[in-house]
């Protein structure tokens, strides 16, 4: 039986991760968040004392990329993402740890070292694939591909009403800048550019809802596991 593989990628902000959960619920499938994957590395390596140290011991930091000790368990509520057993869903997402995050994903070394590992979660019956360079790099032959994407000022208001949920102190403009930066950084590196495949199904999320995007995900990845499977 083949192991259906479906990829969502897109910029920080653009509804990935909360459309890829849905996608995984409904079709019961496995789910990688790669940029949570980032997020875990860089957390592991602040812990160890290595985030601000990556180059002078990349050996060691390689390791302990092969090594993540992580899980992705989809639920009714939504994604818990374990971290040696630790439940750190919300520790994750604040903006300490993005930053953590885009610090390890410009290391080609660190990039190689989790790409096996991405490509191990698919598993029977298929993977929900969420990041950036899934369709591109990871999963090139993955049966469904979506580039979803949203103009950077309505992903900033979409990331401060996150932050305040948390109870963060968040400010569009620093928000704003930040992901512009951020999108700068991951469209012009030189290991896996921020870009759609070729065969994407290209979605702008910008004045659409929730509902609306994965109505639009869910007819086209239903007709590629038909076109797929016929």
């Amino acid at each position: 039986m083949s192991i259906y593989v479906i990829t969502i990628d897109g910029p920080s902000g653009s509804g990935k991760g909360t459309l890829a959960t849905k996608i995984a619920q409904h079709y019961h499938y496995h789910l990688l968040d790669s940029g949570a994957l980032y997020r875990l590395l860089g957390l592991s390596l602040e812990k160890r004392k290595l985030i601000e140290h990556l180059h002078e011991n990349l050996q060691e930091c390689i390791d302990i990329a092969r090594n993540l000790n992580i899980e992705f368990l989809v639920t009714e509520q939504g994604i818990q993402v374990l971290l040696d057993g630790e439940d750190v869903s919300q520790t994750i997402r604040t903006e300490v740890v993005g930053a953590f995050a885009s610090k390890v994903a410009v290391i080609p070394e660190l990039r190689t070292a989790l790409l096996q590992r991405q490509r191990d979660f698919a598993q029977l019956p298929g993977l929900i694939a969420d990041g950036r360079d899934m369709g591109t790099v990871v999963f090139p032959e993955a049966q469904a591909k979506i580039y979803l994407t949203a103009s950077a000022e309505s992903r900033a208001q979409r990331r401060v009403k996150q932050l305040q949920s948390m109870g963060e102190d968040a400010k569009i403009a620093d928000i704003l800048s930040n992901i512009q930066a951020r999108d700068k950084r991951d469209m012009e590196r030189e290991v896996a550019p921020l870009k759609p495949a070729v065969d994407a199904l290209l979605i702008d999320s910008s004045e659409l809802t929730i509902d609306e995007v994965f109505t639009q995900m869910v007819n086209y990845i239903d007709a590629r596991l038909e076109k797929a499977f016929s």
